[in-house]
């Protein structure tokens, strides 16, 4: 009996050997200053190479910026210098050597950067030390407490689309075979296309062509620079789950289109993220409807994530056509080999190195 989870799934010349993919997750685990800041160490090491002998098939390795300013947290990997390239390089070459595709996500945070780890609070990061002032669309805080963003000139926007193009450079420098664009959860790119951010009368606000315009030139930038045989993701909030003035799943099944026409080959499906009063209904795969819809609206792939926990679940979500592949997020923070204990459930088989061959 064909597994759909355990099936092969080929975009481009690249072929993942299964549709059990992890999320970005940021581990908050590097140099926040000095020469070694933003650079990967022994602990990301580790991290992602116990996912990859654990039988995913693609590995998205967290948010990593594309400047300095653009880091979530102080301590969060970037991609702006040769340093952090060869960093990666390491583990990018670890995952591919042990059959997992090695994929990055490459990003800015905007108004939510210069923030605690998830540990120490979450909250801002004054300017001097660590910290460093924010930016973003407008001059509208992320949140109660949260600093007002410098809104960025039209030269600024340019000058970080080219950040975006150079960390893709780097990333393909480094081995990595998936490059994936974040504009997602209320950082740089999806404040920019929501109203609920974005409040500029410029080209880059206002109507939904202006608001989307900075995701499409990022994308063409990293498009112009990443090969042609291989795939560029987008990981998107399919809505901000605001009432009023807010990102909508309408919009982005629209967007959708349009992404793949500007040569995305997947749209990683996710929500909210971008302040304000959200009512997110969270349960058992609430955000795979929405990736489900862009699928058979627009014919672009889709990965859905977010509270897929069991075997038999994700099996379902990608036998019945509702997502190509699930990633997963915190289930493979709790079990790395999570990825080969659903393929025993279900009867089907993942790679693995030959040293675990017996527990197969």
């Amino acid at each position: 009996m064909s597994v759909a989870l355990f099936e092969p799934y080929t975009l481009r010349s690249l072929t993942f050997p299964n549709r059990v993919w992890m999320a970005p997750m940021c581990q908050y685990s590097a140099e926040t200053t000095g020469p070694d800041a933003g650079v990967a160490h022994d602990w990301h090491f580790a991290h992602y190479a116990a996912r990859a002998t654990g039988g995913a098939g693609l590995i998205l390795v967290e948010a990593t910026a594309v400047s300095p300013e653009g880091r979530i947290s102080p301590a969060d990997l970037g991609l702006w210098n040769d340093a952090q390239t060869e960093g990666l390089r390491r583990i990018a070459g670890f995952l591919k050597e042990h059959g997992t595709v090695p994929g990055i996500q490459i990003g800015h945070a905007g108004r939510k950067a210069s923030t605690n780890r998830p540990w120490e609070g979450r909250g801002p990061v004054a300017p001097g030390g660590d910290g460093w002032q924010p930016v973003g669309p407008s001059p509208v805080p992320f949140d109660e407490g949260h600093p007002v963003p410098t809104e960025l000139t039209e030269e600024r926007i340019r000058e970080i689309t080219g950040q975006f193009a150079d960390a893709a450079r780097r990333a393909l420098e480094a081995g990595f075979e998936v490059v994936e664009v974040h504009g997602a959860h209320g950082y740089l790119i999806g404040e920019f296309l929501s109203p609920h951010s974005n409040r500029r009368t410029d080209a880059y606000g206002g109507s939904f062509e202006n608001r989307t315009r900075l995701a499409l030139e990022v994308v063409d930038a990293v498009r112009a620079v990443w090969p042609d045989d291989l795939p560029v993701f987008f990981r998107i909030s399919a809505t901000d789950w605001l009432e009023e003035q807010g990102w909508t799943a309408d919009e982005t099944v629209r967007f959708a289109a349009l992404l793949r026409e500007h040569g995305v080959d997947l749209l990683d499906v996710s929500s909210g993220g971008n302040g304000g009063p959200a009512r997110i209904p969270v349960g058992p795969g609430y955000q795979v409807p929405f990736a489900a819809r862009v699928r058979a609206e627009t014919g672009l792939p889709v990965a859905t994530v977010g509270l897929v926990t069991e075997s038999a679940q994700a099996e379902k979500i990608v036998a019945n056509g509702e997502a190509d592949a699930v990633l997963l997020g915190r289930e493979l923070l709790r079990d790395a080999s999570w990825p080969r204990r659903a393929a025993r459930e279900l009867g089907a088989r993942t790679h693995a190195p030959a040293q675990y061959a017996w527990a197969i």
